[in-house]
């Protein structure tokens, strides 16, 4: 089955959980559970040829005009990372179903991780590196939702908070380094991409590209110095650090590390970078998780060390060591995942995580006890289990490694301190929670959990126990399949056997858990060495960062933003005068070549009244109701220089906008002074006078250098292909309903959520109404005029009928659906205005919004239907007929396109201008004392 619907499945998920939460919270749960199955069974089928060394793609149109387009591949290592979040997300399913309360909102819990989920798994597929970027971010924004959902609590909204500004600054930095790798290697593709790594590692944009790609990913995979973050979202329920940050969004960044390994490794800096900032995160991460108290807190500390050891094997930059990296993947993904859960379960059913209190809790939950003890066991790299077999490849890949020439000895003595840590907080989880004597001060006598509750740490913990005694028959070949996708080459020799005789790693390995004896039985000794350091709370540190951030930003946002567009309009020209000063300062080479046209009489007396109408509005600016005239004549000017160039549809489509806009205008007015106060001293008038004259001789400098050039424009190919391509001869409206049909679907969308929205602040809206004019001349009481009541219903029909014609001639002759909707919107609030609002509500049952409703549908669906015939979104389709009497005639879809349009545009002219004028009539809304 195509990879498509590996992602489409959890995607369409998502809705599942917000209407199946009314069958019960089982049901529920279920039903959630169904689709991301199936996306897992889909992988499961494509896994045996993946495991044969193939690739299996797939891909969809997205953007055909860019070279844009859906791509998904999946190969050894997407399989490995498709099979962990899949698989651990359908036990975390059935783990939230009982540890959530029945307060929680579960449809809302399930409906994020399910877009979590498909986000992770959206990563891991693509095969478009900018198409991994989108799903990049969709996983820092789930995850905030994730993190922040009992957003009651201030740990909560503060946690979340501070998760999405590192991971999302590491995200832009990632984007920064993708444009970058896309530009060079000419193609976004990731195939393309692994195939030019040369190219990418020769270039001298290299350094830049890497530090950018990296800071992505150490940002998501908590490396420090950016580990702070992922210790405070913790306060997220348990079922999201199982799953955030332990199996998936954490690995994110080490899954980037992996995919790009090709590309970017293979030099002393991504040694350098790479493999110091691991060991720097294993030590930290290792050393802070013994002092912990919070059981999430040491597991939350002991992920950044894990982490760590995982970057630093990929930073060593030898083959053995990339294979020892993606084993460890996989352990840690199931003993980490599983002591979450389990230390979900404890607090669960004891209501506390202070291992200060929990003592002794094997007498009341061994069989949890059990399970939680056998997964740390694991992480501390008891032999048997899976934690010891990746920690000896690690041992032993730290033992050959040169890149520090004679201090490279420092790397496996560091590392051995980190696995003595390691044993050390292990031992302490199980030590101090299960045994050390009897629960102190709990919320509730602790017991087992429901039976269900317990099954995906049983799952995970026979995992830990399989890999660990027979790993050749449970992983080996997912494991080799993986680490020949990360080293795009043949996977160099190497062993999962349990015993390998006595050598320098089991040394390593025993001086480790030796280590971590004496550690764990010298506690007190170290607990008090680090009491004497104060402690730092990374939440507040942040948090006041951020207020002192905001103090500054403010300050520059109070300095800009200070109300006054004539400052604002300041700010913008002079700063493109600065840009466009030393190139324009080349005059001589401004004019052209191309001989001008003579200008004859109607076009210089155009030009004057159009300088002319200018000058007035500038002039009488404060005087608004004269400006608005004066502004009139400007675009009634510039909708004859339309027609005089052959342009009549812009002719017809500003005529059009002018009137509407002049009614709006009108009534705008209407509700403010009738003047405007004087406010620009004169030196700030011969201020904005030389400013204003400058851009102007700008834009004259460089449309007199357009105008003197010959050029070539695509006009050419919509002249060209208008009628064959679009079966109209006008091409303005051909472009519009077909070749760009979808920016006009996009237009009319703003234009209806503006409406909307300029509906929803007006419809409650609150005036005072003016009673007479600024001379206190009071309005007169013919409101509504009986010469203009009846010229406008005679008209009426008249304005409609010329609307349906202008409406049918549009795709072969100037019109269309916008200048038809316009004119329509025009002859209807005429009736308004002669008639008034009672008039018109009696008379005319029109719902505006569903106007705009059914426009937007109808585009859409016309759209659509190009895909019953295979073709892509907004295809349009023509053709001739013949009828007897009528003749031959042509119709063609676009029609129904520009029917949405139509309906959109009166619509959203209507409701605006409608509802605006309610404000002058006595269906306004009225306050309560007016009311009274």
């Amino acid at each position: 089955m195509n990879l498509i619907w590996v992602p489409l499945l959890p995607l369409l998920g998502t809705l599942v959980p917000l209407f199946s939460e009314r069958f019960g919270r089982t049901a529920c749960a279920w039903m959630t559970a169904i689709l991301p199955a199936a996306a897992l069974l889909i992988v499961l089928n494509h896994a045996p040829d993946i495991l044969s060394g193939q690739t299996h793609f797939s891909s969809l149109p997205w953007i055909p005009a860019l070279g844009l387009e859906l791509s998904f591949r999946l190969d050894g290592l997407a399989l490995l990372f498709a099979l962990l979040i899949l698989g651990i997300g359908l036990l975390i399913i059935l783990y939230a179903r009982y540890y959530l309360s029945s307060k929680d909102s579960m449809g809302r819990f399930y409906s994020y991780l399910i877009l979590f989920m498909t986000a992770m798994v959206g990563i891991v597929l693509s095969n478009n590196i900018l198409q991994l970027w989108v799903f990049w971010e969709l996983t820092s924004i789930s995850s905030f939702l994730l993190i922040s959902f009992w957003s009651n609590k201030q740990e909560a909204r503060r946690g979340a908070r501070m998760a999405l500004t590192v991971t999302g600054a590491g995200g832009l930095c990632l984007l920064a380094g993708v444009l970058l790798i896309g530009n060079l290697v000419g193609s976004f593709d990731l195939s393309v991409v692994l195939d030019h790594a040369w190219k990418i590692r020769s270039s001298e944009l290299y350094p830049v590209i890497l530090v950018l790609v990296l800071l992505g990913a150490f940002t998501k995979s908590a490396q420090f110095p950016f580990h702070f973050w992922l210790p405070h979202a913790m306060a997220a329920p348990t079922p999201v650090s199982a799953y955030l940050h332990s199996a998936t969004m954490v690995k994110a960044g080490i899954f980037l590390m992996a995919r790009f390994y090709p590309v970017l490794s293979g030099t002393d800096m991504w040694f350098l970078i790479v493999s110091l900032t691991g060991l720097a995160t294993l030590l930290l991460g290792a050393y802070f998780a013994l002092f912990k108290h919070d059981l999430k807190g040491l597991l939350a500390y002991s992920t950044i060390s894990h982490l760590g050891l995982i970057t630093l094997l990929l930073g060593m930059d030898t083959k053995l060591a990339a294979v020892a990296a993606i084993f460890h993947i996989i352990n840690h993904a199931t003993f980490k995942a599983s002591l979450f859960m389990a230390a979900g379960i404890i607090d669960h059913e004891s209501g506390s995580r202070d291992m200060r209190k929990l003592n002794g809790l094997w007498k009341y939950m061994p069989y949890t006890a059990t399970l939680a003890m056998v997964a740390a066991s694991a992480m501390a790299g008891v032999p048997l289990l899976n934690g010891f077999l990746s920690k000896e490849m690690f041992f032993s890949e730290t033992l050959h490694q040169s890149s520090l020439g004679s201090l490279s000895w420092i790397i496996p003595v560091l590392a051995t301190c980190g696995g003595v840590f390691s044993v050390a907080y292990s031992l302490r989880f199980i030590h101090d929670v299960f045994f050390n004597g009897e629960p102190i001060d709990l919320p509730r006598t602790p017991h087992e959990p429901p039976r269900y509750m317990k099954l995906p740490v049983e799952i995970l913990v026979a995992l830990c126990l399989l890999v660990g005694v027979i790993p050749g028959y449970v992983i080996g070949g997912l494991l080799h399949s993986a680490s020949a996708a990360v080293l795009q080459g043949i996977v160099p020799d190497y062993s999962l056997a349990i015993w390998h005789g006595f050598n320098l790693p089991l040394t390593m390995s025993i001086v480790a858990f030796v280590g971590g004896l004496i550690i764990y039985s010298n506690r007190k000794v170290l607990f008090q060495f680090h009491a004497q350091f104060p402690e730092s709370d990374a939440k507040e540190v942040f948090e006041h960062a951020m207020k002192r951030l905001m103090a500054v930003c403010q300050r520059i946002y109070g300095w800009l933003e200070n109300g006054s567009l004539q400052r604002y309009l300041l700010l913008m020209f002079s700063f493109t005068i600065m840009l466009l000063a030393r190139p324009m300062m080349q005059l001589s080479d401004t004019a052209g070549f191309r001989q001008t046209i003579p200008a004859d009489g109607v076009v210089i007396t155009g030009a004057v009244l159009l300088i002319l109408g200018a000058f007035a509005t500038v002039i009488w600016h404060r005087k608004r109701m004269i400006a608005l005239l004066t502004l009139s004549i400007v675009g009634l000017i510039v909708s004859i220089a339309f027609a005089r160039f052959s342009a009549p549809d812009l002719a017809l489509t500003q005529l059009s906008v002018e009137v509407v806009t002049i009614i709006l205008l009108m009534l705008a007015l209407f509700f403010l002074p009738q003047k405007t106060p004087k406010e620009s001293s004169p030196h700030r008038v011969m201020r904005d006078l030389g400013v204003s004259a400058m851009i102007g001789g700008v834009v004259g400098t460089l449309c007199y250098a357009l105008m003197t050039r010959p050029h070539s424009t695509i006009s050419d190919f919509f002249v060209a292909n208008s009628k064959t391509g679009g079966g109209g001869t006008n091409v303005v409206n051909v472009i519009l309903v077909d070749f760009r049909g979808f920016d006009t679907l996009g237009e009319i969308t703003v234009l209806g959520i503006a409406a909307l929205g300029i509906f929803k602040l007006i419809n409650r809206m609150r005036l005072f109404m003016p009673s007479g004019d600024e001379r206190g001349r009071p309005w007169s009481s013919d409101r509504y005029p009986m010469i203009l009541a009846v010229v406008s219903q005679l008209l009426l029909p008249l304005a409609l009928l010329v609307s349906v014609y202008i409406f049918l001639r549009g795709h072969n002759m100037p019109g269309g659906g916008f200048i038809a909707g316009l004119i329509t919107s025009v002859a209807i609030i005429q009736q308004y205005v002669a008639n008034g609002v009672e008039f018109i509500k009696n008379r005319l049952k029109l719902n505006y919004q569903w106007l705009i409703g059914s426009g937007l549908l109808i585009a859409t669906l016309t759209g659509m239907g190009s895909w019953l015939a295979g073709q892509p979104f907004l295809t349009s389709w023509f053709d001739h007929f013949h009828l007897p009497v009528i003749g031959e005639f042509e119709l063609a879809s676009a029609m129904l396109f520009d029917l949405g349009v139509y309906l959109t545009v009166i619509g959203a002219t209507l409701l605006i201008l409608a509802n605006l004028g309610k404000l002058t009539t006595t269906e306004r809304p009225m306050h309560k004392e007016e009311e009274s």
